[in-house]
């Protein structure tokens, strides 16, 4: 599958985001948004696990978008305690939505994200209604992230069972008052080292058949 790919600044509440967006060359599936890890401990959109999502979801033929969050590389501001980084996802998903929205008007939307991420994208899924989330290693407990909400239609939520980083215990006791079904993949740790080739054929599989 052939993609193209553009380096570009979206206007972000805080100031400039900088962003990557992918196009797949056959009609989009939907809209991706990525989300990176913390922005105090090294985390940016050119992380391993978000680049690996990045390619998963353009392979997925969805018109795919990561950026870095407010005062991370060339993004302006600085960091926003979570609730600046939700304003950030927000405003990148509907500078994304407006730029397609005259060539597909109802196309889906998947909020994704890694770590503080993926927290930061649970956050915003209550104010943007995906009909998709994919979260890997959510750090659900330090952001106190609210539930999957009932309006997504399908959330992947994917947690290696050696994370020293975001304890699974903290996922799964996040997931069972919904009863959330949490993936577990053994002896993967907090950044899926030497498990990203599966980390991404595990994304690739479970959404295939639902767009």
């Amino acid at each position: 599958m052939s993609a193209i790919t553009q380096k570009f600044f979206i206007d972000g509440p805080a100031g400039k985001l900088e962003a990557v967006l992918g196009e797949p060359e056959s009609a989009p599936k939907g809209i991706a948004v990525i989300a990176h890890p913390h922005p105090l401990h090294g985390g940016t959109m050119d992380n391993k696990v978000v680049h690996t999502l990045f390619t998963a979801l353009l392979k997925l033929e969805f018109i795919t978008v990561k950026f870095n969050f407010r005062g991370v590389g060339r993004s302006e501001g600085s960091f926003g305690q979570g609730v600046g980084e939700t304003e950030d996802v927000i405003a990148v998903t509907q500078a994304i939505r407006n730029r397609f929205s005259h060539q597909f008007p109802e196309i889906p939307l998947l909020l994704a994200g890694f770590s503080f991420g993926g927290a930061v994208q649970l956050h915003a899924a209550e104010k943007l209604a995906p009909e998709f989330l994919l979260l890997v290693a959510p750090s659900v407990a330090n952001l106190r992230a609210p539930p999957v909400p009932e309006t997504t239609q399908y959330a992947l939520i994917i947690h290696g069972d050696k994370d020293d980083v975001v304890l699974p215990e903290a996922v799964l006791g996040w997931a069972e008052p919904a009863a959330q079904p949490v993936l577990i993949v053994p002896g993967a740790e907090h950044f899926f080292h030497g498990k990203l080739a599966l980390l991404k054929r595990l994304v690739f599989d479970h959404f295939a058949h639902r767009i």
